[in-house]
This record gives structure tokens, sequence and C-alpha cells, in this order.
């Protein structure tokens, strides 16, 4: 298998996505992470940028890391500015990296409109700086900036560029897509003219503003490149940067390339709803190979030929990359799909048992009255327990109240007081919050923690209200749908009601229900 050296930028590209801002003990994980899937290179800042950037250079000199190179990313020397007095470059010596990440320009018009300088002068800038870091024993990566773009302006120059970064001893040189407006049959064709021409490894650095940066990285690589820089989870600038968490399952796996360790394969899922939960973003759960819905089916012929045999509609098994499949329940589904969830709670139960029956028919009552589990498995599987008489609630509710208060008082709106009983023993509890759910949410949370300590570990990370019946108006039944986490695992709950607190409550009570039983089936089976 050819190496393939996967260069990841999340704690830069990534970090400059709308709403995502690390800190440096966020970073500081990431990079341990990333290194435990095993990939080649984190880019990990830009000392000269902020003091925060500094202090984690600082830190993570002290951490040893078994396969990934830390890379400082920095700029060539300043126009006109001897290379020893450059600010920039200065801070990218401190950074005390193995590895210097050097972006030039390759594009004439950069050059002569937004530099301000000379093609010629560009040169030397490109050649000076990488020179300066080789005499300093630093493996240099040249990023040649807006290079495509460049090439398809002026070829004659964007190589002169990549020349002078060659000449200067870079050790690789990057081609970058940085307006990602490059299709793949350009990519490929200029990519390979490049690997023709010099003899070092040449790199591929994509955008998604087409969104083809998987796609580009990946003919940029069938041309001869051998270095792949993206980001977990695409995160990055306006449409975000080539996702590495779809380009090595499907170089590793499908195009037979050598990018991470093949026992780290597995722990991709993972590492990718890692970095969403650290970013605290919602992961994207259509996303290819990590993405929840990647390996879900719902069609009651597509979940029959499944679970028959997975290739029927799967294009490689969601194990090879740390997911699961998950057949979505609604009244298309079909007794495979149906079977397959009750199979998870007792798998003594057949196609034909009268408990699959029941089950389906109370799904279609269920639907009928505005439930749609397709989003939703976690309360159907509670659904499911009851049917087969393996449920028993945690705690029973006495009862609750809430309250709105206008205008709201330090942030807080709502107050909640909440009555619950637990094997006999009462407990009454009440909190505020930014809202009458929050307020509940954060009573019953309260009221529980003294009973079961784990719930502390669970938070809702999304929250959905939808009207079914917009004609009866404020009558109208409303769906809820929360979504909550652990830190390991995302679950979904839905509630069904003409009023929106109700609906909500029991969705609520769902998502901590299911948390609780899954780790009483944990702790039974370690």
């Amino acid at each position: 298998m050819k190496k393939v050296l996967i260069y990841d930028s999340t704690l830069r590209d990534g970090a400059q996505a709308q709403g995502i801002s690390f800190s440096v003990e966020d970073k500081l994980k990431i990079v341990e992470r990333l290194d435990r899937l095993g990939v080649s290179y984190i880019e990990a800042g830009n000392p000269g940028s902020n003091p925060k950037d500094l202090e984690f250079f600082e830190r993570i000199g002290r951490i040893k890391l078994r396969h990934a190179k830390v890379i400082a990313f920095g700029s060539t020397r300043r126009v006109n500015v001897s290379v020893h007095e450059d600010a920039n470059v200065k801070s990218l010596l401190k950074a005390d990296t193995p590895a210097i990440a050097i972006f030039g320009k390759s594009w004439d018009f950069q050059v002569i409109d937004i530099l301000k300088t000379t093609l010629d002068e560009n040169l030397k800038m490109i050649f000076d700086t990488i020179s300066f870091f080789k005499n300093k024993n630093k493996e240099v990566v040249f990023d040649a900036e807006h290079f495509f773009d460049g090439y398809k302006a002026n070829p004659d120059y964007a190589m002169k560029a990549l020349r002078a970064a060659v000449e200067a001893g870079a050790d690789s040189i990057c081609l970058c897509d940085t307006n990602g407006g490059t299709f793949p049959n350009e990519i490929q064709d200029i990519t390979s003219k490049v690997v023709n021409e010099f003899n070092v490894d040449v790199g591929i650095h994509c955008h998604n503003d087409t969104g083809m940066a998987v796609a580009n990285s990946i003919v940029a690589v069938q041309a001869g490149a051998v270095q792949v820089q993206g980001t977990i989870n695409g995160f990055g600038e306006r449409s975000g940067n080539a996702n590495l968490c779809t380009i090595i399952p499907n170089l590793q796996l499908k195009a037979g390339y050598d990018c991470i360790p093949k026992e780290s394969m597995s722990d991709i899922t993972a590492t990718a709803r890692y970095v969403s939960e650290i970013a605290n973003v919602v992961h994207d759960e259509r996303a290819p190979y990590v993405g929840k819905y990647a390996f879900a089916h719902k069609a009651g012929m597509h979940a029959d030929a499944v679970s028959k045999n997975s290739v029927a509609y799967e294009h490689i098994s969601p194990e090879l990359v740390g997911n699961e499949r998950l057949f979505l329940m609604s009244e298309v589904a079909g007794r495979s799909a149906v079977l397959h969830l009750i199979n998870n709670i007792d798998n003594t139960i057949t196609k034909d048992s009268p408990q699959t029956k029941l089950v389906l028919e109370k799904l279609k009552e269920l639907e009928f009255e505005g439930y749609q589990y397709e989003g939703a498995e976690s309360s159907f599987e509670i659904v499911i327990r009851k049917i087969l008489g393996k449920y028993h609630p945690s705690f029973e509710l006495g009862e609750f109240k809430v309250v709105v208060n206008e205008p709201s008082i330090c942030g807080a709106n709502s107050s909640a007081m909440i009555k619950i009983n637990v094997d006999g023993q009462n407990e009454i509890t009440a909190d505020e919050g930014q809202g009458p759910v929050n307020a509940l949410d954060k009573a019953l949370r309260k009221a529980l923690e003294r009973f079961y300590p784990q719930i502390a570990e669970m938070k809702l990370t999304d929250y959905k209200v939808r009207v079914l019946d917009s004609n009866s108006a404020t009558a109208a039944k409303v769906r809820v749908l929360i979504e909550s986490t652990d830190g390991k695992e995302v679950w979904t709950t839905i509630g069904v009601s003409t009023d929106i607190i109700e609906a909500s409550w029991r969705a609520l009570v769902d998502s901590i229900e299911y948390k609780l039983i899954k780790d009483k089936e944990a702790g039974q089976s370690s």
C-alpha cells in the first residue's frame, strides 16, 4: 500500500470556522486524540498571531507523541524585511517544533495587488524564509497559497514559486486551492504536472467552496500527491476545508492507500464526535462514514435486504469506521427494521412472533398521533420495552409546576418545582432557567442526581419543536425532539402533545430513562 501522509489542520483552519474557538486545553486534548488516531502531522496554529498559540506551543513541547509531528504555521518574511529581523519568523523559531509550514504567494495577482510588491521580491521571500529554517534543521512544508488559481492565470510564475521553495530546501510543497473553486479534472491535471516537474513530496490542500474538497483531494493523490491536508469534520472558513473523516476511509478502505494505522480506522467515528464535542458544535449526523445516519435504513425493502446481507445497501461495514447500522423506525420500516431494534432488547423474538406484530401496530398508532421515530429511536426503544414487559421506570413523577416571569432577572425568566419518587423516596426540588423547559430540565436533574450521580454526565445538545397542525393555531399539537449526549453516545427522544411543556417533559423523561437503562445494562455486562 502506498503511504499518504495525513496532515491535520483542525487547530488552525478549523478554528477559523464561524462559532469555533479552541482554548489551549482544547487544543492539547485534540492533539492527543489526533496522535492516537495516527495522523502524520498536526498543524497547531500560528505562534506569531496570538498569545494563546504561544502558550500552546510552550506546553505541547512537554508532551510526547507517538505518531504525529506538531507543525507551527506562518508566512514568508515580510516585504523588504530581513528574514533575521522578521517578527513572524522569530515566533516560528520560538515555537520549537520539529517541522514548520510556510505559506507564500504563488499567484501573480496576489503578489502585485495584495502584497504590493514585485514578482522577484516574492520569490526571494519564499527562498529566504525556507532556507533560514532549513539552516536551523527544521522540516519545512511550503504551502503554495492560491496555487491553482495562480497556475491557471500564469503557469510559469506559479511554477517559479514552487521552484524557489524546492531550491531553498523545502521537504514538501503543498498545492493550495485556497478559494475552493477548482474542479477535479483541473486539480488532477495540474497536480500531475507538478509531480512530474519536482523531485520532492507534493501535498494537496483544498477548500470546500464548490463542495468538491474531498473529491479534489482524492484525485490529487491519484495524480501523485503523497500528503493530504484537511480538518476533522471539514471544519474551516466559509464552506469549510477538506474533510479528513471522509478522505481517510475513502483512500484507505477503497483506494488501497495507507493513511493511518489499520487498527485506528475503527476509532475515526469516535474521534469525529470527540472533536465536535470539544468544538461545541452539533455533529453532522449525515456526514459520510462518521454520521449517525451514514448507515441508516428506513424503507422496508432496504431494511429487509440489509438484514439478509448488508452489501445490498451498504458500501462498507459500519464497524470498520467505528460506526453502527441504524434502522429508522416509521410506518414504512417493515418487520425487519423493527425486529432489529427488538432483538437489541430480546434476541429470542423472531419476525413472526406475536410481539413483533404488537410493536408494529403500536408504531403505526403512535405515528398517527404525531410521533415520528425515525429520528428518535431511543424513545421507540422505550416503547418496545414497555410492550415486552422489560421497562422498569427509574423514577415516578409526583407533580411539577412551571412559572414564567417577565421581564427576566439575571438571564432567568422561568422557575420550575418538581416532585419525584425513586424507590419509595420522595424528592422535591426547584430551579430557575432560561425558559420553562430549561428550568424543568435543571430541576429534574437536581432531583435525580442524589439517586443517579451519572446524570451529571449528560447534557442536552439540541431542542426542536414542530407544529403538527398549523390550522389549529395555538391549540395545535406540537412534536418536540430532544438530542442528548454523555460524551460517549448521542441519542434523540420525542414527545407529542397540544401542550409544548408536556411534550417537552415526555421527551425529557425518555432522554434520562434511556441514559439510565444503558448505564445499568453496561454495568451488568461488565
